[in-house]
């Protein structure tokens, strides 16, 4: 906040900061009703909403408030993932966007830890809280701020040591929410109880009947509060209101990282057995095999990769104009390269800061161990193909390659994980929503184990035992990058 506000100083502009004091909240959802018709936002998103939890029990019970909405991060998690700069932070700290360069690739929703992006139903493009500052602007303050009959919700200058938001932050006890992500948010709360700040410390109704509203029922989105028999969620703090979240990335993207790592792994592994001599650089399987079955997985990969976009036309804006910072815009650039190709999507992964399970230092040599099976596994009826040529180094490959994937998935679930949202994520990876993907993985990986010797049998055995390994990949990535998104983050 120091830093920004010596930033605004040397320009003479503000640092715009909000200050909602819960304790004058009556839940009357103005705001969020202002919002909606000053910013035309669709039915079924929001811009700010008013979230509720029951605290106590009968007949000592009360109702607690908060108002959800973009925290206007200093360091901003959706501006460094934002492939194209559509997300960035203005001269006086305003988090804005610019739908005219948004691609709808989602990045911005994976990285918020607060929830605060969706897509607009309307025209694709990624949309949050921007402050009002078409109003802001124009001396106006926010629509929220205007109807609010309280006056609950504060903007104003941070360096300005005479406003009211400024009073609040330096004098009162304000809190903000998920301090450990250090995105040092200009959103402060007073008075906010930590049962509305935590996503997690409230349980879910029974039934995910919530006020108004029923949640959980539709396909891609996650309910909110803590599940039933989660440790973290408190019984005496029940949520009561709320609004469903979108998963952002679906069964593309679980797709997308099985279909890159045999692009990229079906050029390594014949790279590597030329290399150490296991397969002449004459081969068929080298000169044909890997380019046309590696360049195959690279074109569905990339396809994949549109098709997920939500404004899939402006694609060609990754490379126009790239924001360098975006993992997404370093991938575009590292598939020339193998090896950075297979491990570049965990520093992707990394980057949405909001998915704790994802936060793991095993994720790059995952990739990596990962590109290595579904490559010799892939590239095993190739060599079939053409009379047993270097099958055997390939079957041994696909083994050793199961085995630490499978060593790798161990120390992932073994591992302590030391947030709630980290624990939820593998709880639904492991035995809940996701189980049977994940159990899937498990058993078909362990057979790649088995391929050396059922080759011995016969070679179509071994073959067939590498191709289960290879499906299991693909059940053990959907399971993955869906658990991980699995966790309320608002």
């Amino acid at each position: 906040m120091h830093e920004l506000a010596a930033t605004a100083s040397a320009t003479s502009l503000p640092v715009w900061a909000k200050v909602i004091d819960q304790t004058r909240c009556i839940g009357c959802h103005a705001c969020s009703t202002a919002c909606k018709s000053e910013n035309e936002v669709p039915v079924g998103v929001y811009r700010t909403y008013v979230k509720s939890v029951d605290v106590g029990v009968f007949p000592s019970a009360r109702r607690a408030f908060q108002v959800t909405r973009c925290n206007q991060c200093a360091h901003a998690p959706c501006v460094a993932a934002c492939p194209t700069s559509a997300m960035h932070t203005r001269a006086d700290g305003i988090v804005d966007f610019d739908k005219s360069i948004c691609i709808g690739c989602k990045a911005c929703i994976a990285a918020c830890p607060y929830d605060a992006v969706f897509i607009n139903p309307d025209d694709g493009a990624a949309e949050k809280c921007n402050f009002c500052a078409h109003r802001i602007d124009i001396g106006l303050e926010p629509a929220c701020v205007v109807v609010c009959p309280t006056e609950a919700i504060l903007v104003g200058d941070l360096k300005d040591p005479s406003s009211r938001v400024a009073r609040a932050v330096g004098r009162e006890a304000v809190q903000v929410r998920r301090p450990e992500k250090d995105t040092r948010p200009k959103l402060f709360y007073v008075g906010a109880h930590q049962a509305t700040l935590d996503p997690l410390a409230a349980r879910r109704p029974e039934g995910g009947l919530f006020a108004w509203a029923e949640q959980g029922a539709r396909s891609g989105q996650i309910s909110s509060g803590a599940p039933a028999g989660f440790g973290s969620s408190s019984a005496a703090a029940l949520l009561s209101y709320d609004v469903p979240h979108s998963v952002p990335w679906g069964w593309r993207v679980s797709l997308y990282t099985w279909t890159k790592g045999l692009a990229c792994g079906a050029y390594l592994v014949p790279l590597l057995l030329v290399v150490f001599g296991a397969l002449s650089p004459k081969s068929l399987l080298w000169r044909f095999g890997a380019p046309i079955l590696g360049g195959g997985f690279l074109a569905i990969t990339g396809l994949l990769l549109i098709a997920d976009l939500k404004r899939p036309s402006k694609f060609y804006l990754l490379f126009t104009r790239p924001q360098w910072r975006s993992w997404l815009v370093k991938g575009a650039f590292a598939f020339p390269l193998a090896v950075m190709s297979a491990v570049y999507t965990a520093f992707l992964l990394a980057q949405a800061k909001a998915r704790d399970l994802w936060q793991s230092p095993l994720l790059p040599p995952h990739f990596f161990v990962q590109a290595l099976l579904v490559g010799s596994a892939a590239l095993s009826p190739l060599a079939l193909a053409f009379e047993g040529l270097a099958l055997g180094a390939l079957l041994r490959l696909t083994a050793l390659a199961s085995l630490a994937h499978l060593l790798l998935v161990a120390g992932d679930v073994a591992l302590p994980h030391t947030t709630a949202h980290a624990r939820l994520a593998l709880h639904e990876m492991t035995t809940g929503t996701y189980r049977a993907e994940f159990r899937a993985g498990v058993v078909l990986v362990s057979a790649g184990v088995l391929a050396p010797w059922a080759s011995t049998v016969s070679l179509e055995l071994g073959v067939v035992a590498a191709f289960f390994a290879l499906v299991g990949v693909l059940a053990h990535e959907h399971a993955y990058v869906q658990a991980g998104q699995a966790v309320p983050l608002a």
